[in-house]
């Protein structure tokens, strides 16, 4: 039942409702009540609408103070129900869509609870007769906001602290990572509590995984559009609360409880070494366009929260998804400050990685080095503090801007993705000349200049696009279960499915999949920059084909871990190499190689070579026909002796050989050392632990469409 606020009081005590403050915003719970701060400098009027057993009480927040209306409410009980109902003008044109029948979600609520369950619900913004707002109670289909304690047991939780120079990322799915998952108890799969289990933490630290990047895990809903087919953003990228977590992940259904079984998550995966990073969606928001739901910012001022061209209330949309959050205002940018801190003081997280970054940045329309979020952050000592990614692009003109983050960001690099795919992709014709990747192996120092490698967020694969498996399994995409006509998703994949389109019975291409696939997984960790890893990628994960699945919350998502012989190989095989990464310092270089020696006498710290031992020219890098690298490796560890001597670690040969054909290679002569050992070589189903060693100047095979990894040794 649904009231208004001259029926109906707050239960006693309340004779009179003191003002309450401003700040902090949003619902501040203490025993004696809750403290309710709504920024909307439009509205004439906001009330807080209490959801008391089956009766809906409003109270209207009378104070206001610059923009910011408030009231204290005794005896507000933790649990509570509540969201927001705001009175004003309906002026679309001038960015004013007030309709008090819409109930609004609280921007800063710490909890959600319900979901939009109506069909009548996704256009209440716009009805037929656009005139004037619709007239129809949007209360029982919309979310509420839960009163919530910011109470927990850390248990001395601090955070890894991992050095980037050490850093290993995974992208996951929180639902996608444990919802098949055998050793997980069915009430906890797909839940955060199931990611706290130690069955799926001893997968990662197994791996040498340090960082989970976590798809949106703030609160979301369905759009119209897939809600009006039975689908919804799997992946999450439909925010509607910034500061809570989604209420659906969470294993105990009781309103509120997500937000403890979050922290409870994050201070498992702390025990284990692993640093928690959220992929974070303050570009927009889950209202999508003008004809969008009013669910919470909208309803409170669309004006005061997007991004509206000059004089016509029109949305500048440079995300695709029909809005965009106007960060540039101090305000707005307020909001996001604040979540952002919430989080890592509140949950203890360890950084964040920013979906369409650049949105964030564009000062009238352009995007701005500095721009007032970058240098919010830029500042702040708390957000300096953790670990920032950026994707460093958005969808609005000028809107690539790989590279040009700063410190103390790194950026995913797609120009490696692109690079090493090409270098890699076989069939007739598509080879490319190797120009570019040499600076991409070595940490793109042609992007990141003035930085360090870790800056390069190096990754192959990701959440949209084909997995690692599929990469080496389709020529095209095959997105039909996306309800588009197979429209949906790029056709730019740099894929080959090695002669057969998706699953054969071929044995020989099977072979050939797994050969290619092993060799980019171990170009992808042997490079210098920060990998990232996409959860399944070292399992062999496929998706049929489909390289957008957004909307599969289903098997084509989640990971099987019903692993087959070769699949079980290819994780120990992604193991080894990591491990390897992990021990070795030059594997991971912290500084951009400058091709000088790294000490007197020593070697440089890095050299091209031919496979014949001979240095490559110019006309190598831009032939087609370059099929084999050699990079010399040659690092120093930050340590020294007891004689003030920097220790030196191995140095090393990473070769990778694209061709079709095995390669002699000529193992280099001093100064590197007296013999060489084969510590790693794709071409091998199962990963071996190397005995044999081969004296410098001897000839070795290096076999088709292989990585192979050689340690200098001396005597």
């Amino acid at each position: 039942m649904s009231t208004d606020a001259s029926s109906h009081e707050l239960p006693s005590p309340t004779v009179v409702r003191p003002p309450g403050l401003p700040t902090p915003l949003g619902a501040t719970w203490t025993p004696e009540g809750l403290n309710l701060a709504v920024r909307a400098p439009s509205a004439e009027l906001v009330e807080a609408c209490l959801f008391l057993g089956d009766e809906e009480v409003r109270v209207p927040l009378e104070a206001r103070s610059h923009g910011v209306h408030h009231a204290f409410l005794p005896g507000i009980e933790l649990g509570t129900q509540y969201g927001l109902r705001a009175h004003g003008p309906w002026v679309p044109d001038h960015g004013l869509r007030f309709n008090p029948a819409k109930l609004l979600v609280d921007p800063y609520a710490r909890a959600i609870t319900g979901d939009v369950t109506s069909a009548d619900v996704p256009r209440p913004g716009l009805p037929t007769d656009a005139s004037k707002p619709d007239p129809r109670d949007s209360a029982p289909y919309v979310p509420r906001g839960v009163v919530v304690s910011d109470g927990f047991d850390w248990r001395g939780d601090e955070p890894p602290a991992t050095p980037w120079g050490e850093t290993v990322v995974y992208e996951m799915h929180v639902k996608g990572y444990t919802k098949r998952h055998p050793l997980i108890p069915g009430n906890i799969q797909g839940t955060y509590a199931g990611l706290a289990h130690p069955a799926a933490i001893e997968h990662l630290t197994s791996l040498g995984v340090t960082a989970v990047e976590l798809l949106p895990v703030h609160h979301s809903v369905a759009e119209p559009a897939l809600a009006a087919r039975g689908t919804r953003n799997y992946w999450g990228y439909s925010t509607l609360g910034f500061f809570a977590p989604h209420a659906a992940y969470s294993a105990d259904k009781s309103p509120g409880a997500q937000v403890g079984e979050f922290k409870y998550m994050v201070r498992e995966l702390h025990a284990a070494g692993i640093e928690v990073i959220l992929d974070v969606v303050y570009n927009h928001t889950c209202e999508g366009g003008p004809d969008g739901p009013s669910l919470s910012f909208r309803g409170l001022g669309e004006r005061d929260f997007y991004k509206l061209a000059p004089h016509s209330g029109h949305y500048v949309d440079t995300t695709g998804c029909g809005n965009t959050l106007d960060v540039g205002d101090l305000d707005v940018l307020r909001l996001v400050m604040d979540s952002l801190r919430y989080w890592v003081t509140e949950m203890h997280v360890d950084g964040f990685r920013f979906d369409l970054a650049t949105a964030l940045t564009r000062e009238r329309m352009d995007f701005d080095e500095r721009s007032p979020f970058l240098a919010a952050v830029h500042q702040d000592p708390i957000l300096r503090q953790v670990k920032l990614i950026s994707e460093p692009w958005d969808l609005g003109p000028g809107g690539y801007r790989l590279g040009q983050f700063g410190s103390p960001w790194a950026e995913w690099n797609d120009a490696y993705r692109d690079d090493v795919r090409r270098f890699w992709r076989g069939g007739p014709s598509a080879k490319e000349a190797p120009a570019d990747l040499g600076w991409r192996l070595t940490g793109s120092q042609d992007v990141f200049s003035g930085r360090t490698p870790s800056a390069s967020l190096n990754f192959l694969t990701a959440h949209d696009g084909f997995t690692m498996r599929d990469l080496v399994s389709y020529d095209q995409k095959h997105n039909e279960a996306n309800g588009e006509d197979n429209r949906d998703g790029t056709d730019n994949n740099s894929s080959w499915n090695h002669g057969v389109e998706g699953p054969t019975a071929d044995r020989e291409v099977n072979l050939a999949r797994l050969r290619t696939g092993r060799a980019m997984m171990a170009t992808l960790l042997l490079s210098a920059g920060t990998p990232m890893i996409v959860a399944g990628d070292e399992m062999g994960r496929t998706q049929g084909g489909n390289n957008n699945a957004y909307n599969q919350d289903n098997e084509i998502s989640w990971i099987d871990w019903n692993l087959e012989p070769w699949q079980v190989d290819l994780l120990e095989w992604t193991r080894v190499t990591l491990n390897a990464r992990r021990h070795h310092p030059t594997l991971r270089q912290t500084n951009f190689f400058d091709g000088r020696p790294v000490a007197e006498g020593q070697p440089k710290d890095l050299e091209w070579l031919r496979p014949d031992g001979t240095a490559m020219t110019d006309a190598d890098w831009n032939s087609p026909g370059t099929d084999c690298l050699v990079m010399a490796l040659n690092g120093e560890l930050g340590e020294r002796d007891v004689d003030g001597h920097p220790l030196r670690d191995s140095a090393f040969l990473v070769v990778l050989n694209r061709g079709d054909e095995e390669v002699p290679l000529v193992l280099p002569r001093t100064p590197y050392g007296d013999s060489y050992r084969r510590l790693l070589d794709t071409d091998d189903k199962r990963p071996t632990t190397a005995t044999k060693t081969d004296r410098t100047g001897s000839t070795v095979r290096v076999a088709p469409r292989s990585v192979a990894l050689f340690r200098v040794e001396t005597t």
